[in-house]
């Protein structure tokens, strides 16, 4: 019974190793380091318990007699002190020779991060740019080539993760961090803050797309082109409901009169895979109830909600920002 049972499970839980948010799924370089620090800890941590239990089953059940004092030091001193010394040790010595490829430098491509409480600003920065191409909530990165990933945070310590393609590294106020990350298969992956960082750190997600160097070119030329004109009557209704009711001093659309920098940029923002730091699928209908309500969605969050405006004004204004990719 218990075998069955044991059967019926485990489809379950190895469906835990694969996904867009696991870390025994790598898609990046740093990512597969890790997978192969935690399957090389574990078969240790598997040797050490087999060894340490299985010579105590052996004196306490196979073989009980009384040990001489000489035994029984050497059992103690060898079972209990020096093979587990030998073995932590070698995992030990395993795991510092892995940290210098966790500190490689990035080549070309540099991101800067900057944390808020509970979104990302993301400002890309190629290798000899004047100016940034700035996005929000979502990480590109090419495939193949090593990014340069610099990190600081507004308010309270953040961290910075995403698990298919490395490590945890925080994001401290008044502190540039940094770390770097190699693709090195093109998907799409989830990212995290790691750290507790308020009432609404669960909410505090991310998408990463990692793509091929030559589409990663282009989306990134398309990304610094400023935004598209609304087209249709409803959408340019939305677009000065936009303006009018002061979007435009929180955020930021290049190409029109929106220069806000305290909240996200909205210049491409359908474009994106998610809306509000990776909580609600980029759709018209939850843009609708996000501008809304946010703090229904996000508890804490700084964005007022505007439930003064009628459905059709909603609806308007939705449409504009649905248009903008």
């Amino acid at each position: 019974m218990k075998r069955r049972a044991a059967i019926c499970v485990l489809p379950f839980l190895l469906t835990a190793c694969a996904g867009e948010q696991s870390v025994l799924d790598p898609a990046g370089r740093d990512a597969q380091v890790l997978s192969d620090l935690f399957w090389v800890m574990l078969a240790g941590a598997v040797v050490l318990w087999l060894f340490v239990n299985g010579l105590i089953f052996y004196v306490t059940r196979i073989a009980p007699r009384p040990l001489g004092r000489r035994a029984a030091e050497a059992l103690i001193i060898g079972g209990g002190v020096v093979f587990p010394t030998i073995v932590l040790g070698a995992l030990l010595i395993y795991a510092l020779s892995e940290m210098p490829n966790q500190r490689a430098s990035g080549e070309g491509l540099e991101v800067r991060v900057m944390a808020h409480q509970y979104w990302w600003r993301v400002e890309y920065w190629p290798d000899g740019a004047s100016e940034p191409v700035i996005s929000a909530n979502e990480i590109r990165l090419p495939t193949g080539q090593r990014s340069e990933i610099t990190l600081n945070a507004e308010r309270v310590i953040h961290s910075f993760w995403i698990p298919a393609l490395g490590g945890k590294t925080d994001l401290i106020p008044g502190r540039q961090t940094r770390m770097s990350l190699e693709p090195v298969r093109a998907g799409q992956f989830r990212g995290q803050c790691a750290e507790f960082c308020g009432e609404s750190h669960a909410y505090m997600a991310f998408g990463a797309v990692t793509m091929p160097p030559e589409e990663f070119a282009a989306w990134l030329e398309a990304e610094a082109a400023p935004a598209k004109p609304p087209e249709g009557n409803e959408a340019t209704r939305g677009a000065a409901l936009f303006l009018s009711e002061g979007c435009g001093a929180c955020h930021a659309v290049r190409g029109t009169a929106a220069s806000g920098a305290v909240g996200p940029d909205l210049t491409h923002l359908a474009s994106r895979r998610t809306l509000a730091a990776g909580i609600l699928p980029m759709e018209k209908a939850a843009l609708r109830d996000w501008v809304s309500d946010p703090a229904r969605f996000k508890p804490g969050v700084e964005m007022p909600g505007f439930d003064h405006l009628t459905d059709a004004e909603l609806e308007a204004l939705a449409s504009y920002l649905m248009g903008l990719t």
